[in-house]
């Protein structure tokens, strides 16, 4: 997460800007799947063979929910830019997460393959779902869409701490492994830099911020929940 003192709502921008930054500042571990160079390489092509039953439905269920979650987020996403898209401070604000929230997918559908996990069985669900709550959230105006935001990502990066703990008992000789961990890490610290966005940009000045925080990160959980089972 990009350690920046922000006191006053990001402009247009901005968030590209240092987002950009701290990418030359250091190599991201997902470009492994999305740079050619890395094609070849073990780390992205091979899932661990032999571990327990129980750590392999640990791997398993916590990509298909990843996997299903970031396909929700993109279509949270969209759903909030094709409401406020045209606004000129919130426009480019949701579509710099939205892009990020876009490369997330994109390697997840690789981890899902590389690791062969079966997908979710809700995968319609999640793109109406998200694309839904991202609209009406939008609709209620600029300052629900980031409160949407802020308890979506709160709830996910949670999520991604519990797997990182979940991961210890993985091989980690296995060349995928020290990658995976290193790709979730990121997606976390991602996730909370959009909770950041979101609060510094009046989150927490929607009507009923405290009851739309609950019901959005709740149906977050039962998603979580849903996904993993099935």
């Amino acid at each position: 997460m990009l350690a920046v003192a922000r006191s006053s709502p990001l402009r247009p921008g901005l968030v590209s800007a240092l987002r950009a930054h701290s990418t030359n500042a250091r190599p991201l571990p997902s470009n492994a799947y999305v740079n050619p160079a890395h094609a070849d390489d073990a780390s992205v092509l091979t899932t661990p063979e032999t571990v327990s039953a129980g750590a392999r439905e640990e791997l398993e269920s916590a990509l298909r929910v990843d996997q299903a979650g970031e396909l929700a987020a993109n279509w949270i996403y969209k759903g909030q830019h094709d409401i406020l898209g045209r606004d000129p401070a919130t426009g480019p604000l949701i579509q710099d997460m939205w892009d990020q929230e876009k490369k997330h997918l994109a390697v997840m559908n690789k981890l899902q393959l590389q690791h062969r996990v079966r997908p979710t069985l809700l995968w319609e669900f999640a793109r109406l779902g998200g694309y839904g709550l991202g609209a009406v959230t939008a609709l209620m105006g600029r300052e629900a869409a980031m409160a949407c935001t802020e308890a979506v990502e709160t709830v996910i990066g949670e999520h991604y701490d519990d797997q990182l703990k979940a991961f210890e008992q993985l091989p980690v000789d296995h060349p995928s492994v020290p990658l995976l961990k290193q790709v979730i890490r990121e997606f976390r610290d991602d996730e909370l830099e959009h909770l950041d966005i979101a609060v510094e940009n009046d989150s927490q000045k929607a009507p009923a911020h405290a009851l739309l925080s609950t019901v959005v990160g709740a149906g977050c959980k039962v998603a979580i929940e849903l996904c993993r089972r099935f």
